[in-house]
């Protein structure tokens, strides 16, 4: 079996040299499930976006509960590009979770930006826990 780093290098390499990804992520997930690794697709998949960002391309995903606006996405872009001035590619996609309730969640490879109103009420109930009345 190889090794989930291996993979995650195997995969970015060929997403780098690909413009249709359909047929790799289709012999992605036989692979991981022919060797019953499919518990692991989300490190994987942050395994190969760490993977790429080394090769220069910056990918990030915003999480909101509605549909971002072209703006604030404009805005994250232009955040990234100064966060990260070598890089040669910076894609950020948008996904809705209405569990987030509201704000916006930016994830990348290693890194996370998580101002959501479900974080806030989760670290408000974390914090108010011990407290008796």
């Amino acid at each position: 079996m190889i090794s989930r780093h291996h993979l995650a290098e195997v995969i970015g390499e060929r997403t780098l040299n690909i413009s249709d990804t359909k047929v790799l992520a289709r012999e992605i997930a036989a692979y991981l499930l022919d060797t019953g690794q499919t518990a692991d697709v989300e490190v994987l998949l942050r395994d190969v976006m760490e993977y790429r960002a080394q090769k220069g391309i910056i990918e990030a995903v915003a999480t909101s509960a509605h549909e971002i606006d072209n703006r604030i996405l404009s805005d994250i872009d232009t955040i990234l590009r100064t966060e990260f001035p070598d890089a040669t590619d910076i894609i950020v996609i948008s996904k809705i979770d209405t569990s987030v309730v509201g704000g916006i969640k930016v994830s990348l490879a290693n890194e996370q930006l998580d101002m959501t109103v479900r974080e806030k009420l989760d670290t408000f109930k974390r914090l108010t826990a011990n407290i008796k009345d």
